[in-house]
């Protein structure tokens, strides 16, 4: 078997370094002397036949090789914290799922989603990262994920190697607080005209759909507050500041979470949910039971 000849305590003596900005402080972190972090760090350079710090001001800073070499070493110990808890949570007889959620899907969907993992005979421990959806793609490309969920599908021919999976789907109904979804259930949707509404940004998958069915029902409403995150929209709803959009297969959590009430059905806007992984097969069996129970669940894909 071909070994790669470096030396990780080497290596990690320099992603200490570089991420400390000088050897006195790493040396202080790692409870070593100077000299010996001085004499590891030689070493790991004449291994390799790079400099990989140099000075500037009074800090060392990487070298373009060296934040090549710091981009590598960010990855390695990072698998080496997920392998130790992956060992301790096996240990324990316990399954790791590491899943990142876009901040645009609605936080009852996830929820309702990782629902499934519970159900396994095996214990499952969820460890959840909330960021945009950008950052979580890259995060799933590094190996810092095992998952992402999220309302949108991966544009193709991107520069990232990462495959969506359809979860599944709802249409959509506009809920409001009691006192203001009474002003505008009667006639809805040409009610709407003028209305308060609370919409995603420009950026989310669904907010394209929603304009689209304005315009098919000819109405302009007064939008008075848009959100990239879907928890501080449905905050804004349940205070009554506007009207909002949410599935279908939400309404009874809208009712008893957020005190919202149905203003009406708007079936043909639909919202799709996914989960983004790094391989066209999803293997994880926490990942494979979200699949399995979301097909015969709520959000089943309508044919």
């Amino acid at each position: 078997m071909k070994t790669s000849g470096l030396n990780f305590r080497h290596l990690y003596f320099f992603y200490m370094v570089a991420k400390e900005g000088g050897v006195t402080r790493a040396a202080e972190r790692l409870g070593l002397a100077v000299q010996t972090i001085s004499m590891q760090l030689s070493l790991l350079e004449q291994s390799i036949g790079k400099q990989l710090l140099e000075p500037q001001g009074r800090r060392l800073v990487p070298t373009e090789a060296g934040k090549l070499a710091l981009t590598y070493c960010e990855q390695i110990f990072l698998l080496g914290d997920q392998l130790q808890d992956a060992l301790v949570a096996t240990e324990a007889g316990k399954m790791r799922l590491t899943v990142g959620i876009s901040d645009s899907l609605p936080k009852l969907v996830a929820y309702r989603l990782l629902q499934a993992t519970q159900q396994l005979e095996q214990q499952v421990r969820l460890v959840c990262m909330e960021d945009e959806f950008e950052s979580l793609l890259a995060d799933l490309a590094l190996g810092k994920l095992d998952v992402v969920l999220t309302d949108r599908t991966v544009r193709a021919g991107g520069s990232l190697k990462v495959f969506s999976h359809l979860l599944g789907e709802s249409d959509m109904k506009l809920f409001g607080a009691p006192k203001l979804a009474r002003r505008y259930r009667r006639n809805f949707p040409a009610s709407l005209h003028g209305a308060p509404l609370l919409l995603p940004t420009r950026n989310n998958a669904l907010r394209g759909r929603i304009d689209a069915w304005f315009i098919a029902h000819q109405v302009t409403p007064e939008i008075v507050g848009e959100f990239e995150d879907n928890a501080m929209l449905n905050t804004f709803g349940r205070n009554g500041l506007g009207l909002f959009f949410a599935p279908s297969a939400l309404e009874e959590d809208m009712g008893t979470q957020f005190g919202a009430v149905l203003v009406g059905d708007a079936p043909e806007l639909r919202e799709q949910f996914y989960a983004i992984s790094n391989a066209r097969k999803i293997t994880h069996p926490a990942i494979t039971a979200i699949l399995n129970t979301v097909h015969g669940g709520p959000f089943a894909i309508a044919d």
